[in-house]
């Protein structure tokens, strides 16, 4: 039976597919990535250690840009291609905006090829004749241009509505950009259908970032799912032969980086393979039933609209519209339960792949269930946008006190500054909130966009209100600006000329904090006669921290938000020469 003549799930009449207009489209996906973004302190750990490695390769040069470093610290994991992307935008606006500034200009590309690699794929998938919908005895159903426009625009508000990639899309790190990676290897294949050489160009192209944003870890799931695109029961099949030409682009790309890496530095690679081979292990008990905890509120609301497409869509499987998405969503899902300990890097493959599904679900659903989507979004984030205001309202006037009391826990030390600026464009994207929640009373649209616009606002409006209300106590509470100021003025004082200070016990984010906010960078050098040392309160309460005796402790700092860390600057014996 051809594939066309079984019955479609889909059915929807022309109003239904009504254009969305493109400026507040637009206008929705510029907020939702410009706040939080900028003009505020990296965090630990992930967003300062990207930071770091794109430091280190601007002002150290030479093998740094080639192999990843944080200061003196083989960075040995990922890849190399947010920090070659990193430190050109620092090269070349780091002048003009300031370094850190600079450093994350590189996440407007990633989001950019993300939105429209995603937005395009849909719409090509959509505009095939296997997703269109049921035609009407007597006309009225959408045409092709529109339906597949409406799906896009549909795939791209889910996923400006998934909760789990909100914050990571804001870090300088390897996450936003194995998300654009995934998301360009997607649109390729949909462009394979009908412009084949085009498609596998970007094809290899995009399979090749994927190797050289995330090594092996992040290649292995994209590139598996692109093989299994080319099912025999797929139409893909009968393009497999440009396969041949991603292929070669792939390998050449990624030899052109691994060849000289390998030359320039054995210690690098070596550590690095075995970054790549223990980020796998058998499935544990343990890990399984955290993923099967976290993956439904990460993924959230689109996983249970993907799983209901495959269900409608159950007959086309093989149809280009679910079979790709699905090829690139189930590889990674397979490859997460073999993974050490899985998180955000990991479970934000699925995130591209759910949404286009989850997009073609709707033509499927009864208009009810639609609008059961559109009171959600409309009931739960104006409730997190109410939550918000009180624990602002708390935080800065101890009222209610018991949330107050919560918060100065969490945030130890920090005296409360109120930004009237911050709270007038807070209440201003609160009032915009509130207009679109009487908009979608009012005018009660028919478009089977509505709830995912509601969804998509909903949470970009209360991203911009922590961003705009939350931001001073969670730098306070994730940033070592003030400790490492702090440390400097220590170290300017107290190192003697000819003197070093080396690392003992750094964790990688700290390292590269120090490095970020004032430029301090600790060898490897036993030599060294002062030491920067990282360890617990516990373990100098109960003398187990290292040099607990025959040191003598010129100074001792930490976070006030931190109850567990502290760091000690040590001056120890010179080492005795051999």
């Amino acid at each position: 039976m051809s594939p066309l003549s079984r019955t479609t799930p889909a059915r929807l009449t022309a109003p239904a597919t009504v254009k969305l207009p493109r400026l507040p489209l637009l206008g929705l996906a510029i907020a939702y990535i410009a706040f939080g973004l900028f003009m505020r302190d990296p965090w630990k750990t992930d967003d300062v250690v990207g930071l770091a490695t794109m430091l280190t390769a601007v002002r150290d040069g030479g093998h740094a840009w080639l192999l990843p470093q944080v200061g003196h610290l083989a960075h040995a994991e990922e890849g190399p291609l947010i920090t070659w992307v990193g430190a050109a935008s620092m090269w070349l606006f780091g002048p003009i905006l300031g370094d850190i500034t600079a450093g994350r200009l590189p996440n407007l590309l990633w989001f950019f090829i993300t939105t429209a690699s995603l937005w395009y794929g849909t719409y090509l998938l959509g505009r095939r004749p296997e997703a269109q919908p049921l035609a009407l005895p007597f006309g009225g159903e959408p045409t092709v241009r529109d339906y597949g426009r409406m799906l896009a625009d549909a795939a791209l508000l889910l996923l400006l509505a998934t909760v789990g990639i909100l914050q990571r899309v804001h870090e300088t790190s390897e996450i936003p950009a194995i998300m654009a990676a995934q998301a360009a290897v997607f649109y390729s294949l949909a462009r394979m259908l009908d412009r084949p050489r085009l498609g596998a160009i970007s094809l290899g192209v995009a399979l090749a970032a994927s190797f050289l944003v995330r090594g092996w870890v992040g290649a292995i799931p994209i590139m598996l799912g692109s093989l299994l695109a080319f099912h025999p029961k797929s139409i893909l099949w009968t393009r497999r032969r440009w396969g041949a030409l991603s292929a070669a682009l792939c390998v050449a790309i990624i030899l052109a980086w691994w060849i000289p890496a390998t030359l320039s530095s054995e210690y690098w690679i070596r550590n690095w393979k075995l970054w790549n081979i223990d980020n796998y292990a058998l499935p544990e008990v343990g890990d399984l039933l955290r993923t099967l905890r976290d993956l439904p509120w990460y993924l959230w609301p689109t996983w249970p609209f993907a799983l209901l497409a495959l269900w409608r869509w159950r007959a086309w499987r093989y149809a280009p519209h679910v079979w790709l998405p699905l090829a690139m969503l189930v590889c990674p899902v397979v490859l997460i339960a073999f993974t050490d300990e899985p998180s955000d890097a990991e479970f934000i493959l699925l995130a591209v792949p759910c949404a286009c599904l989850a997009a073609f679900s709707l033509p499927t659903l009864r208009r009810a269930v639609v609008n059961t989507l559109d009171w959600f979004a409309v009931m739960c984030f104006s409730l997190t946008a109410a939550t918000v205001w009180l624990g602002w309202v708390a935080l800065n006037f101890g009222f209610p006190a018991k949330i107050a009391r919560n918060i100065q826990r969490q945030t130890t030390g920090y005296v409360p500054e109120i930004s009237w600026i911050a709270v007038a464009l807070a209440l201003a994207v609160s009032v915009s909130w509130i207009g679109l929640v009487a908009w979608r009373l009012r005018v009660r649209p028919t478009a089977l966009w509505r709830g995912t616009v509601m969804s998509a606002a909903g949470l970009a409006a209360t991203w911009i209100l922590l961003v705009l209300l939350w931001q001073p106590p969670v730098d306070y509470a994730r940033s070592y600006r003030k400790v490492s100021a702090e440390l400097a003025e220590v170290l300017a004082h107290n190192v003697r000329p000819g003197e070093c200070v080396r690392g003992l016990g750094l964790g990688n984010g700290q390292r590269a904090s120090f490095l970020v906010f004032d430029d301090l960078n600790f060898p490897y050098d036993n030599r060294c006669t002062l030491i920067l040392q990282q360890t617990s309160r516990s373990s100098l309460r109960d003398g187990t921290a290292a040099y607990s005796d025959g040191a003598d402790v010129l100074w001792q700092g930490g976070r006030l938000s931190d109850r567990s860390e502290v760091f000690r600057l040590l001056r120890v014996p010179p080492t005795p020469a051999r």
